[in-house]
C-alpha cells in the first residue's frame, strides 16, 4: 500500500516535466552546414545570420563548411542528420533548384528529405573578367567570345551551382561558347580569375567589389535588373546589351524532414526576428544582399517554383551531369 501511495504521489511531478523539443529546445550548440567555401558570399551571409541567432536562441549557432560537389555533400550530410533541430542546412537555389534538374541521381531529395524553415537573404552576382582580357563592356565580351568560340574559359563555384547555371544562361542568351572550369566554391574561382587561370567568373557582388576597386579584376555588369549599391558605376547586364538577362540567388535555412513542427516554428520566428532588426538589414545591404522574411510555407512554395524554373533553363542550355 505504501508503494502504491508513493507511486501515485509522483504522478503530478511526472506531468510537470518539460516535453523534449519544446521548452528544452535548444539546450546545446547548433550546427549550420554550408556547402560553400569560407569567405564566399554564401558563407558570409550565413555567418551574419548565425551570430545574432546565437543570442536569440541562447545557444551557439556555428557554421560548418562542408565543401564539394557543388553543395551536394553538405545537403546529403544534412538530410541524414537527426531530425532534432540541431543540424541545419544553408540552402540555396543551387541545392534546391539547379542540381536536382542537372543530376540524374542525387543522394538527397530536395522536397522529401528536408523541412523548410525560413528565407533570410537574396543577392546578385557580378560578371567579372581578368584585366588582361581586352574588353570593357558586356558587348565587348560577347563580340570577343564570338570571334573566338571555345578559346575562352570561365570559372564557377562548381558543377550545378547557381554561378554555373547563371553563366550558362548568359552564354545561351548571348549566343557564345566559353569553356567551363568548376572549382570548389566562389572563393577559389575568384582566386583563379585574379591569377589569370580563368578569364571570367560570375561572383557575388559582395566579394567582387573590393577586388574591382583594387583593379585586380574588371566588373562588366551585375546580374539583376537593378544596379548594386556596392558597385553603383557598374551597369546591369541588361543595360550592358544583353536585354532580358537576370539571375540572382537566395539563401534559406532547412532542417531534416521529420523535425518537430514546434521546433521549426521556433526557428522561423527567431530568423524573422533577426532579419527584421534595422541593424541586420543595414548589414546585409552593405554586403550586397537584401534581407528576406517569410513562413516555412513561403519557402516551400519557392522551392517548388525554382525546380520548375531551372528545369527550363537546364533544357535550354542542354546541360546534364550524370
Amino acid at each position: 500500500m505504501k508503494v502504491l501511495l508513493i507511486a501515485c504521489s509522483l504522478v503530478p511531478c511526472l506531468g510537470a516535466l518539460p516535453v523534449y523539443g519544446q521548452s528544452t529546445y535548444p539546450n546545446k550548440p547548433i550546427r549550420v552546414i554550408c556547402g560553400m567555401a569560407p569567405g564566399g558570399g554564401m558563407d558570409t551571409l550565413a555567418r551574419a545570420l548565425s551570430q545574432p541567432l546565437s543570442e536569440v536562441l541562447g545557444q551557439q549557432v556555428a557554421v560548418d563548411n562542408r565543401l564539394g560537389a557543388g553543395g551536394i555533400i553538405a545537403a546529403e550530410m544534412s538530410a541524414k542528420a537527426a531530425p532534432d533541430g540541431y543540424t541545419w542546412l544553408v540552402g540555396s537555389a543551387a541545392a534546391f533548384g539547379v542540381i536536382p534538374n542537372l543530376m540524374g541521381k542525387l543522394p538527397y531529395d530536395p522536397v522529401k528529405d528536408f523541412a523548410p524553415v525560413g528565407l533570410y537573404a537574396t543577392f546578385s552576382y557580378a560578371l567579372d573578367v581578368h584585366p588582361s582580357l581586352p574588353v570593357r563592356s558586356v558587348k565587348d565580351l560577347i563580340a570577343f567570345a564570338k570571334a573566338r568560340p571555345g578559346q575562352i574559359n570561365y570559372g564557377s563555384a562548381g558543377n550545378g551551382t547557381t554561378t554555373h547555371i547563371a553563366t550558362e544562361q548568359f552564354l545561351v542568351q548571348a549566343g557564345i561558347k566559353i569553356i567551363h572550369v568548376p572549382y570548389k566554391g566562389n572563393t577559389p574561382a575568384m582566386t583563379a580569375l585574379m591569377s589569370g587561370e580563368v578569364s571570367m567568373v560570375l561572383d557575388p557582388v559582395l566579394t567582387t567589389a573590393p577586388h574591382a576597386r583594387g583593379g585586380r579584376i574588371r566588373a562588366l555588369g551585375v546580374t539583376t535588373l537593378k544596379r548594386s549599391a556596392l558597385l553603383p558605376d557598374v551597369p546591369t547586364i541588361d543595360e550592358g546589351g544583353l536585354k532580358g538577362y537576370e539571375a540572382a540567388n537566395w539563401q534559406a535555412i532547412f532542417v531534416p524532414a521529420g523535425t518537430p513542427r514546434e521546433i521549426i516554428e521556433r526557428l522561423n520566428k527567431a530568423i524573422n526576428a533577426v532579419m527584421n532588426r534595422p541593424e541586420m538589414k543595414e548589414r546585409l545591404l552593405r554586403q550586397g544582399a537584401e534581407p528576406l522574411t517569410g513562413s516555412p510555407e513561403d519557402l516551400g512554395h519557392l522551392v517548388s517554383s525554382e525546380l520548375t524554373k531551372f528545369s527550363r533553363i537546364v533544357k535550354e542550355a542542354h546541360l546534364r551531369i550524370d
